[in-house]
């Protein structure tokens, strides 16, 4: 009997205390960041079909990348990922960075079979100012509106999109992208990577049941880290949250350790809506 107690006791703590927050210590040298980025670099993009959304005066360039084995008998994820603020443009290129290019690794192609959208802003997409509290937080532009309408259109082109599987993957202002479309419409989609971001604290009650992955170097001097901080514990109550500290990585090395590993692919892949 007493154990019968002591095991409740446990498990109520456990669902009171759900999120995982987590601390990793990896480091990336010079030869691990130039290797890892090569070895993605190197990918041929012409998998990825070149295309463009067009609404009203809103007209955003974007990539698609279909599954290895299309069969329009079997379901499959769409996946949506966002390009940071240095590839803002409209070459219908740029915006293939390392989260757009790591779903073309043969092994994640042929493991992980999704849609893939990589849409490119000619502007900021996620703009930033200080709430009243000073802290730094993101608001989506119009373009992210209209990305609602851009993931129907795909939806209905593409029937065999599983719905109940669309996960939004971004860095750095991608990131906070990621993180307003969420906001926006959250039961539209089963979960989100956000890596650097700056918050968006627009929409807390709706999303704090969601499947959410918090990634941020604690030397970050570009996205303060404390914003990632500041959404986990607003977000105490969400037992699908993870928050992962990387303590030795800033801005510009924090994607170094998912680029040759399916950490990503497999942790979206276990996620429904």
């Amino acid at each position: 009997m007493k154990f019968k107690v002591l095991f409740l006791l446990i498990f109520t703590i456990n669902q009171a205390f759900a999120q995982k927050k987590e601390f990793r210590d990896t480091e990336v040298d010079s030869l691990t960041f130039l290797n890892n980025r090569k070895i993605v670099n190197s990918l041929n993009t012409d998998k990825f079909q070149r295309k463009t959304f067009i609404e009203n005066d809103i007209k955003i360039p974007y990539r698609l990348l279909t599954p290895k084995n299309n069969s329009k008998r079997e379901k499959f994820p769409l996946v949506i990922t966002f390009h940071n603020s240095s590839r803002i443009g409209n070459d219908n290129e740029n915006q293939l960075e390392p989260f757009a290019k790591i779903w073309l690794r043969n092994e994640i192609y042929e493991k992980y079979p999704c849609y893939v959208v990589a849409p490119q802003f000619n502007k900021r997409s996620a703009n930033y100012e200080l709430n009243k509290q000073g802290l730094l937080i993101s608001k989506p532009s119009n373009e992210v509106f209209a990305l609602l309408k851009l993931i129907k259109d795909i939806e209905k082109e593409y029937p065999n999109i599983d719905r109940n599987r669309i996960y939004l993957v971004g860095y750095s202002m991608g990131g906070s992208t990621a993180q307003n479309l969420m906001n926006l419409q959250p039961d539209t989609f089963a979960a989100v990577v956000s890596v650097a971001a700056v918050p968006d604290l627009s929409n807390l009650n709706k999303i704090k049941e969601k499947n959410i992955w918090l990634i941020h170097g604690k030397n970050d001097d570009e996205n303060p880290y404390i914003g990632s901080v500041e959404l986990y514990n607003k977000l105490s109550s969400d037992k699908n949250l993870i928050f992962t500290t990387f303590t030795n990585l800033n801005h510009n090395n924090i994607v170094i350790p998912f680029l040759i590993t399916d950490e990503i692919p497999k942790w979206l892949f276990g996620k429904r809506r």
